[in-house]
This record gives structure tokens, sequence and C-alpha cells, in this order.
């Protein structure tokens, strides 16, 4: 029954995207504000029914994984910024990149969280290896300030590049054209491309993450898919504030390491989820409000 209000919910958002946005056109700070309530809405009524339905535990760990991926998405959206302002797609165009990335990203995250179940549960000291992975990554982010990327030094990007001829002029909306009898990729498409290379190498990060709260495959994934499916509209609303968030890059480093020690320390110490619940909102809670109060006094 879990499993089929998650399917109607996900499909509920996507028909209701597909339908208020059938035609390309620049999405504004209301429009995705709204669909950003919504999606987060949708995601917080699903906990409900899984804190009724699959116990108080799994309540809790639904709402955890859902924060901690949500946190690692906006580090994740200041990256898809990057990549856009690299690439200057038309505006009117990115929903639709953001949309298919979306779509690629369920599946993406559907093998890889299957995957990292299946080989914890068989293999327990694979937790010990994420927490290092998780630490490492967490100390890595905490002492970078700067972020750069180069998307054309991607291997898929490089290998859409060797396989099709590209158009150098966006084709409005089209990923492909036929031009001289030949198909053509076009911009929009390699943009597309480096987004799901992106989400790729962020689930790397996120998913072990999730696996340190619960090994349940239902958990993980359903609280995954609802944090990174609100993520399209959540750029539009913070795409143009998202410098605001000075401290940010520190709060995610101190819940990785966090998550990464909580693994490693797995077999002698057990943490009660509603303490790991407040950890995480603590931590998000003090890299947040001095990046406003800094704003604010500039």
């Amino acid at each position: 029954m879990s499993i089929v209000i998650f399917i109607l919910l996900i499909l509920l958002i996507l028909v209701l995207d597909l339908t208020f946005h059938r035609k390309a056109h620049l999405i504004g700070f209301k429009e995705a504000l709204i669909w950003s309530t919504v999606c987060v809405a949708l995601a917080l009524c699903f906990n409900i029914y899984i804190y009724f339905a699959m116990g108080q535990e799994a309540g809790i760990n639904f709402l955890t994984g859902y924060l901690v991926e949500k946190s690692l998405s906006i580090d994740n959206l200041f990256v898809f910024l990057l990549i856009i302002n690299y690439f200057k797609p038309p505006p009117e165009t990115l929903h639709k990149v953001l949309f298919w990335g979306i779509l690629g990203a369920i599946f993406t995250r559907g093998i890889f969280i299957l995957s990292g179940v299946t080989l914890t549960l068989k293999f327990h000291w694979i937790l010990y290896l994420f927490g290092i992975f998780l630490i490492y990554t967490g100390i890595k982010i905490g002492l970078e300030n700067k972020q750069k990327i180069n998307p054309e030094k991607n291997l898929l990007v490089k290998l859409i590049r060797y396989l099709f001829p590209v158009t150098k002029n966006y084709e409005g909306e089209k990923f492909f054209v036929r031009m001289n009898g030949k198909i053509f990729a076009t911009p929009l498409f390699i943009v597309l491309i480096s987004i799901e290379a992106t989400d790729i190498l962020f689930a790397v990060d996120s998913i072990p993450a999730i696996l340190a709260i619960t090994l349940d495959p239902f958990i993980v994934y359903t609280s995954n898919i609802f944090a990174i499916i609100g993520l399209r509209a959540l750029f539009f609303v913070l795409s143009g504030a998202l410098k605001i968030f000075t401290y940010l890059h520190y709060g995610i480093a101190c819940i990785l390491v966090f998550i990464g020690l909580k693994m490693l320390l797995s077999s002698i110490l057990t943490i009660n989820p509603f303490l790991s619940l407040g950890i995480i909102c603590a931590i998000l809670a003090v890299s947040i409000i001095p990046s406003f109060l800094k704003r604010k006094d500039q």
C-alpha cells in the first residue's frame, strides 16, 4: 500500500508539472515558490503517513533522510547554476532541462540505493568505508571556499560530442535536430548530460549518508526522491539568492562528518533517531541563520 501511495504522489507531481508547463516560458519567483511549497507539503504528508503506517522510527528516519538530502541538494544547486552560467541556455528552456534531469535522477538513484543497501546488508564492513568516505568528503567541502567547474571535461559530455555532431546554436527546446539528413545534438542536450553527470556524482555522497540513517530501501528511496523531486522548483526559487548561503557548505561538511562518525561508531554506539534529527537540524540552523544575518548587515 505504501509503495502505491508513493508512486501516485510522484506521478501526481509530474503530471501537474507537465500540465502547467506545456509551453516553454521563464519560471518566475512566485510560480517557483508555489511549486516548491507543494512539493515540500506532499513530502511532509507522506512523512505523516509513514509515521502512522510504519511506526515512529520509520517516520523519523524518513524526515531525517529527507532533510539530509535536501541540504545536500542545495549544494547541488550551486553546481547546477555554474553549469547553466557556463553554457548559457535560453532561460525558457531551463524547466525542461531540469525536468528531464530529475526523471533521470529518479532512475539512477534507484539503482544506486538498491546496490548500496544490498552490499551493506551482505558486507557490513562497507559501512565503515562509507563512513571514512563521508568524513573525507565533509572535510574537503569544509576546506573549499570556491567551486570551479568545466563541464566540457566531463567524460559523458566528451562521449556525446564524439557520438554526435553538435549544433553551434540552441534550437529552442530540442535536444536533437535533423539537418541535411544527419542527426545533430544541440547544446541543450549537453547541458542535460552535464546536470545528469553532476547528480550522479552527488548521489555518491548523499546515498551513503542516508544509509547511515536507515537500511530500509523503501525509506531510503522515498525520502531521497521526495527531496530531489522538488529540486527543480527550488532552483528557480533560490537561483537569485544562492550567494546568500555563505556558510551553508560548512554546515553540509559538518553533517557529512557527523554521519560518517555515526557509521564508524555504529558497532559500539547507537544514536537515537530523534537525537540524530535534532543534531542535523541544529547544524543546518547554525549554518543558515548567520548567512542571513551577514547579508542583512551588508
